[in-house]
């Protein structure tokens, strides 16, 4: 029964060890301009690289501040209501409420590198402080192996700010919208 144990540890730590993927982190909250500062980084694994078109979006991220956002050389960044997505990954993501991704246009970051281990600052201005467990999820590419070049993709949790009371108004006045419409409508027909 040891060694079954064993050889099942064993299985799941290669397992662990082959996993490649870009791993955006929650650095806290500073004072900014207008509001406060939300501060990521990202780093890669030592099995994958970050190439041109690689990205990390965290979902469910609430209203920003108009052109606050940083990042650094080679990122570019976008905001959408849904996605960016890789694909094959299930990430919970309400439609009402923005999503910030960080797409990768430079040349290769090597995983192994100390630039792979330490990308960022990725940054962005919000009128919230109070943050809540939220998702995110990246696509980059394999560096060695059998697959190497191929694409990547991973699924986390990380800190993003609780939505502010306008956007839960917003988003609770549309549900109750509906709800109303809906009732209506059958009364209609009846």
């Amino acid at each position: 029964m040891r060694n079954f144990t064993l050889g099942i540890i064993a299985v799941l730590v290669s397992v662990a060890a082959a996993r490649a993927d870009i791993i955006p982190t929650f650095n806290g909250v500073v004072d900014g301009q207008t509001g406060f500062i939300w501060n990521y980084s990202a780093s890669l694994t030592d099995e994958q690289n970050a190439n041109n078109g690689d990205f990390f979006t965290i979902y469910d991220f609430g209203s920003i501040v108009p052109n606050s956002n940083s990042q650094p050389a080679g990122w570019v960044f976008s905001t959408s209501l849904v996605g960016q997505n890789p694909p094959l990954t299930g990430v919970p993501d309400n439609p009402d409420i923005l999503n910030l991704t960080w797409t990768y246009t430079g040349a290769t970051i090597i995983g192994t590198s100390p630039e792979g281990k330490n990308m960022g600052p990725f940054r962005v201005e919000t009128l919230t402080l109070e943050g809540k467990r939220g998702f995110f999820a990246a696509l980059g590419t394999l560096a060695g192996g059998n697959e190497a070049g191929s694409k990547v993709a991973n699924v986390g949790f990380i800190t993003v700010p609780v939505p502010e009371p306008s956007t839960m108004g917003l988003i609770a006045g549309a549900a109750g919208l509906a709800i109303l419409r809906g009732f209506f409508s059958r009364k209609r027909q009846s």
